[in-house]
């Protein structure tokens, strides 16, 4: 099978990367980003684009996707809802289009966050929300929105930001008994990343996966 994944440069990307190279069932990764994920593996292959709303000739690379894991994501700090909005709703549904342009009409996993809601105070959580509502409404084969709260990295995943990788290593010694004790709120970035590869091969019987349901699965 061949999944499409964006946001492999990411922590939550590279995760899922590590567990689509190890799913036997996965032939083929089409990894889309800026820059190299710098992975090298058989199954691999990379499409580098500047521009995330326009893909031109390049959406002929999706075609025969049967999954596209969707990682990429800003944090809202400092931002004003217009701009939040573009980068987040507006170029995640630009690569949604591409992909059902190419002709292909895979299972879609986005991740947005435990807390999304359309209707919600927050702004982030309304754009979020707003994103995830635009998405089951386009005509993918199946859509599943992923909403994890805590999230531990491992099998050597690191977050881009310094004082993330901080506090990532000193909760890293609590998380087996923060997993155990929270497994509504804590889930790593291995789970995290089967949790998408097994959903986007093999569907869920609903749209919205908590934490919880992530952990199951993954």
């Amino acid at each position: 099978m061949k999944v499409v994944l964006f946001g492999a440069t990411g922590m939550i990307g590279s995760g899922a990367l590590l567990e689509a190279v190890d799913d036997p069932r996965v032939r083929e990764i089409l990894v889309v980003g800026r820059r190299s994920c710098g992975v090298r593996h058989s199954k691999v292959a990379e499409l580098l684009i500047e521009d995330f709303f326009d893909y031109g000739p390049a959406r002929s690379r999706f075609a025969g996707a049967d999954a596209c894991l969707f990682c990429l994501g800003v944090s809202s700090l400092g931002m004003s809802e217009a701009s939040y909005t573009r980068v987040t709703r507006d170029l995640t549904l630009a690569a949604a289009r591409a992909i059902l342009e190419a002709g292909s009409s895979p299972t879609f996993c986005y991740v947005s966050g435990a807390g999304t809601d359309a209707n919600g105070r927050a702004m982030w959580a309304r754009v979020k929300g707003q994103t995830e509502n635009s998405l089951l409404a386009l005509p993918f084969r199946g859509a599943y929105m992923f909403r994890p709260a805590y999230i531990q990295p491992r099998r050597g995943v690191r977050s881009k930001t310094g004082w993330y990788r901080a506090f990532y290593a000193a909760f890293g010694v609590l998380y087996p008994v923060l997993r155990r004790a929270l497994p509504s709120l804590v889930t790593s970035t291995d789970v995290l990343g089967r949790a998408l590869v097994r959903v986007g091969l093999d569907g869920f019987p609903k749209p919205v996966l908590e934490t919880r349901d992530i952990n199951r699965i993954g």
